[in-house]
């Protein structure tokens, strides 16, 4: 059983995104489409078409239900799974608005997810 070292919970979410791959000096590099399978407040894990390497900074825009959010952030792992590449994104910069929406997002999910789980919850197991 691995333990949990998330500091935020990451909500479930398919959003579409796009990004710009940043080097050291902050010089623009590759741009393409990816889409989240979870987001945070601190982070995400994003599915492209290729890996990105540990460390690689890269400029995120993604839209929460109808408004875009810009974050900057690196990459902390990729995995690959069947062609697909998962790439856990470790937030670095937010600005005070879009941390804001990000919150917002978040939250309503939570409250989405709790008032769900009060509705049907889950059976009891004899451990």
């Amino acid at each position: 059983m691995t333990t949990e070292r998330r500091r935020y919970l990451r909500p479930e979410a398919l959003n579409l995104l796009d990004y710009l791959v940043v080097d050291a000096k902050g010089r623009q590099g590759e741009y393409s489409m990816a889409r989240t399978l979870n987001v945070s407040k601190g982070g995400m894990l994003m599915e492209t078409h290729r890996p990105l390497p540990k460390g690689q900074q890269v400029m995120i825009t993604l839209g929460l239900r109808d408004q875009l959010i810009h974050v900057m952030g690196h990459i902390i792992y990729t995995t690959s799974v069947s062609g697909r590449h998962q790439n856990g994104v470790a937030f670095f910069h937010v600005s005070d608005r879009d941390k804001r929406v990000l919150d917002s997002y978040v939250a309503a999910f939570h409250a989405l997810h709790a008032d769900a789980s009060a509705r049907h919850p889950l059976p009891a197991t004899d451990d």
